[in-house]
């Protein structure tokens, strides 16, 4: 029997821009190529089918957990497969995955065996970078946050508050509750912190909700990363470097 990466890397692909014309109707205008066989959508065509009547949603979800994961992406791809032997117009919105439970150990996301997203080697890492850029963001925040303290803490933020943690694109175990700051005063204030999952951060989930880019900047600004002495909420908007 095939792994799932060796079904994957036999597929053969067909450009990303022939896919979405001739299966969607999507003209290669409207698409940001990232190489040939994947592409986002470009935000302004979605609203251009706001007057067109609205398809059908399906949405699949799971509630018991197992080592290989429930098969949720796999039913969903398989599902597709099936309305578009339909002759139906028929796509599937996945998450991209975490780094954390691929490489083999479960499905990262793309489905399984004959009913896959590919190519998945890419999907499984990093995609399109939009992973990479969200993590970049909200360490950002979190660098502000301490370097802020560091330099007067005009916010008068109690360092006991912080709650907006820093993210990594790995489970890893030992980063789930750390202490930062050591090493003397140039390093800031000790405290205690910690590591989340790319996908389950806050920003992650902002960035799945938004829908423009100053709906994105209002989201991001109204963030409370913590609480002064007084206990009055410190929004990302009033943090300074």
């Amino acid at each position: 029997m095939l792994s799932d990466i060796e079904i994957a890397n036999a597929a053969e692909l067909r450009p990303i821009l022939r896919v979405a014309q001739e299966e969607l109707g999507i003209e290669a205008e409207h698409l940001v190529p990232y190489g040939h066989d994947k592409a986002k959508v470009d935000l302004g065509y979605v609203h251009s089918l706001d007057d067109r009547p609205l398809g059908k949603l399906i949405l699949m979800t799971a509630l018991s957990p197992t080592p290989a994961g429930e098969g949720k992406t796999t039913t969903t791809v398989g599902l597709t497969d099936a309305l578009h032997g339909l002759g139906l117009k028929a796509m599937a919105c996945l998450r991209e995955p975490s780094m954390g439970p691929v490489f083999g150990m479960k499905g990262g996301a793309a489905g399984g065996g004959y009913a896959q997203v590919v190519p998945m080697t890419d999907i499984n890492l990093h995609f399109t970078g939009d992973f990479t850029a969200i993590a970049a963001a909200n360490n950002l925040l979190a660098a502000l946050i301490d370097n802020h303290v560091h330099h007067g803490n005009a916010l008068d933020i109690d360092v006991r508050s912080v709650d907006w943690k820093r993210v990594v694109d790995l489970n890893d175990r030992a980063l789930r509750d750390v202490t930062v700051a050591l090493g003397g005063l140039s390093n800031g204030y000790p405290r205690q912190d910690g590591f989340d999952i790319v996908v389950a951060s806050e920003l992650m989930a902002i960035f799945c909700l938004t829908e423009s880019w100053a709906d994105l900047k209002r989201r991001i600004g109204d963030i409370v990363v913590g609480y002064t002495r007084s206990k009055k909420p410190v929004s990302s908007w009033n943090i300074r470097p």
